[in-house]
């Protein structure tokens, strides 16, 4: 056991060494790291002895635990380098993703769930909430720079801000399908009661109280770090956006709210408090590089189970395949295409922000928490589990590829400046 840990942590500084050299070798290939990390992956776990804890079913607290933790740095990261301020104009685009292209997803992927794999109705509508959320983790190549970089034009800002919150708003529907299945173990029907709980506390309480937090949290660190007596501030960036992190976390789990968005909140409420402050870009590298470093444990991580499974003889039917295409190229991109209607937005930007909806590292978060709970069955599991990693790997090779050149392609109509 002892020589297989070693061998993997030999396999995971390899993975760190891509990451090292990926602007350098990446610079003119239509590859991205996360192709490579994930391939790299594949092939260790294809042709080496079986780990047993590759098996995200039989150690769903841990891949639950690092992969929030991977999350929870994204989240900061993308809240601290916007510039755009908070306006209903510039923010239009990202609230209509929220409100009307992630349910779309959400209904639509339940019902290729609840139809074609026969799933029962709870793990369906489990599979459309993990699957629905665009990635804050992998989409980091298709969002906006470093904090005073520049204006920022509305794709890349609409993307970057979907990311940051509808990791957090797909949450209620995570509770919703717990919910059910734990209601369908006690009862035949669903009650009107258990709506209304649902509404009114994982829906309205946790949503407000966590946006809430946020903004305290933001607030509260900014008079800190930004006060009269330390205007040229020394803090340590790492100690300010750990903190930050865990603090914004912590108080509104203690709440009972969703962490999620209040981590984001604060990041991005503490980014337009002295907005113009060389500090945010501190801040902003110190998130990126650990970022990059648990993101890339996790790919490698990823790409080993798949391989592994493959070395298993695991058989995967057509309509895993055929949901994993239908969804990334027509569900995502119609939803989104509905979403942006009406916004006078140039067609080829449109394009974009609708089909550029990448799946990745929160959708395992989702999958293993509401796995953790108990409430599902081994056999929806294992599907859920293998929907999940063919729709996350399809998007990492496919999006990797035309990401970059689509957000080249779609001249931006118009730049959003900082408050």
């Amino acid at each position: 056991m002892l020589e297989n840990y070693n061998q993997f942590l030999l396999v995971c500084g390899v993975a760190f060494l891509f990451g090292a050299l990926s602007p350098v070798f990446l610079k003119r290939l239509p590859l991205s790291l996360p192709m490579l990390q994930v391939s790299f992956g594949l092939l260790m776990g294809y042709f080496w002895s079986a780990l047993p804890f590759l098996n995200p079913i039989a150690n769903g607290e841990v891949v639950e635990k690092v992969c929030e933790l991977v999350v929870l740095v994204s989240l900061v990261g993308a809240g601290i380098k916007i510039d755009t301020p908070l306006s209903y104009k510039h923010w239009r685009p990202t609230f209509r993703l929220l409100l009307i292209t992630m349910p779309l997803c959400i209904a639509a992927m339940a019902a290729l769930g609840y139809y074609i794999f026969g799933l029962s109705l709870a793990a369906a509508i489990l599979l459309g909430a993990i699957l629905a959320p665009t990635d804050p983790v992998l989409a980091s190549s298709i969002q906006v720079g470093p904090p005073n970089s520049g204006n920022e034009d509305t794709p890349r800002f609409t993307l970057t801000s979907e990311a940051g919150l509808n990791d957090g708003l797909s949450f209620p529907f995570v509770y919703l399908a717990i919910k059910i299945a734990e209601y369908y173990g006690k009862a035949n029907e669903l009650s009107l009661s258990l709506l209304v709980d649902w509404l009114s506390v994982d829906v309205l309480w946790k949503v407000g109280a966590g946006v809430a937090v946020g903004v305290l949290v933001g607030k509260l660190l900014s008079k800190l770090v930004f006060s009269k007596s330390n205007k040229d501030t020394v803090m340590s960036q790492g100690y300010v956006v750990i903190a930050m992190t865990l603090l914004a976390y912590g108080v509104a789990e203690f709440v009972h709210a969703y962490g999620f968005i209040s981590v984001f909140i604060a990041a991005f409420t503490f980014r337009h408090s002295e907005h113009t402050h060389d500090y945010h870009t501190a801040l902003h590298d110190f998130s990126e590089q650990s970022e990059g470093l648990l993101m890339s444990l996790v790919l490698v991580v990823f790409g080993m189970a798949l391989g592994q499974g493959l070395s298993s003889d695991v058989s995967l039917s057509w309509q895993v395949y055929a949901t994993s295409l239908l969804f990334l190229f027509v569900v995502r991109p119609a939803a989104g295409w509905i979403g942006l209607a009406g916004l006078n937005l140039p067609n080829k930007e449109r394009f974009v922000i609708s089909s550029l909806g990448i799946r990745g590292i929160g959708s395992f978060y989702y999958l293993a928490y509401a796995l953790n709970q108990d409430v599902f069955a081994l056999d929806d599991a294992t599907d859920l589990w293998i929907i999940c990693s063919i729709v996350i790997i399809v998007s990492i090779f496919l999006h990797g590829i035309v990401a970059p050149r689509l957000i080249d392609d779609a001249k931006p109509s118009s730049t959003n400046k900082p408050a």
